[in-house]
């Protein structure tokens, strides 16, 4: 692995981050989500999902701060558990499609030949389809538990992350420290892990920020339109159906899970485009693909 592969480690990308004020406030953000997300159980004061008929409507104030919903369940400790929710389901959705994207994508551009145009025609015939509509297919089908629906996110985005990744791997095979290694023996497994994936880190990180946003959207999408997560779970885009109708009467039921979900989104997007500028990838490049 050269120096120049080194540098692309962990502490450069901090050090970026830190000199990149949106990547900054982006990351902010999400960490503020994640440490709410993680201390749920200590901040919320009631059982998300228990019904409690003697609290139907509540307003803001006392036992609880941001009122109640129709079913009388607390809405403050529903939207701390749909972070949880959102969180959990998104980010191992984009861990699973990054993961797989990046392997296949390597595997694509180190072979090449025939097991390469295989991958492009599949790819191709993938991506033709709107992501929403392959979504709603999949769910109409299997369901709509959360593996279903992390599963089709799979399906949906591993092929633009692929695109992606097997572009930035091809401009570093034909490097000499690959050459080197290949001349040396080493196998494909080894030259992708150590002298192909620490040149591309950049790309892939920024793929992972830029897709979670999407994923996160998506999945809370879903849940709106009743094809996502089943009641009682606490997600986000379930509580705005659920209440949507209701913003006369409770509009925290709605507003909350609302602003939770934009600020979430928007700290991802924010750390994916200073990330993007302060390693130097071409986030149009990343949108097309």
């Amino acid at each position: 692995m050269t120096a120049t592969a080194r540098r692309r480690g962990l502490p450069r990308v901090v050090r970026s981050i830190l000199r990149s004020r949106s990547a900054t406030i982006g990351f902010g953000l999400v960490l503020l989500h994640v440490l709410l997300a993680l201390l749920a159980p200590v901040l919320a004061q009631h059982d998300p999902v228990v019904n409690d008929p003697n609290a139907v409507l509540q307003l803001p104030g006392g036992a609880y701060p941001l009122g109640t919903d129709t079913l009388g369940r607390d809405i403050l400790s529903r939207t701390l558990y749909g972070g949880r929710y959102a969180l959990t389901t998104s980010l191992t959705a984009t861990a699973i499609v990054v993961l797989l994207g990046t392997v296949i994508a390597g595997l694509a551009a180190f072979y090449g030949g025939w097991l390469d145009d295989l991958i492009t025609r599949v790819l191709d015939s993938v991506l033709a389809v709107p992501a929403i509509l392959s979504l709603l297919v999949v769910v109409t089908v299997f369901g709509s538990g959360t593996w279903v629906l992390i599963m089709a996110i799979v399906v949906v985005y591993t092929g633009g992350v692929i695109r992606i990744v097997r572009a930035a791997a091809m401009d570093v095979l034909p490097r000499d420290y690959v050459t080197a290694a290949r001349a040396r023996g080493e196998g494909v497994w080894y030259i992708l892990a150590r002298e192909v994936l620490p040149n591309i880190l950049d790309v892939v990180l920024v793929e992972f920020a830029m897709r979670a946003s999407w994923v996160l959207l998506l999945i809370s999408s879903l849940s709106f339109l009743g094809f996502g997560a089943n009641p009682p779970t606490p997600d986000w885009g379930l509580m705005v159906a659920e209440n949507r109708s209701l913003m006369a009467l409770v509009p925290l039921a709605t507003v909350a899970p609302m602003v939770s979900l934009a600020t979430l989104i928007v700290g991802l997007n924010l750390a994916s485009d200073g990330l993007a500028k302060s390693l130097g990838v071409d986030r149009m490049k990343e949108i097309v693909g």
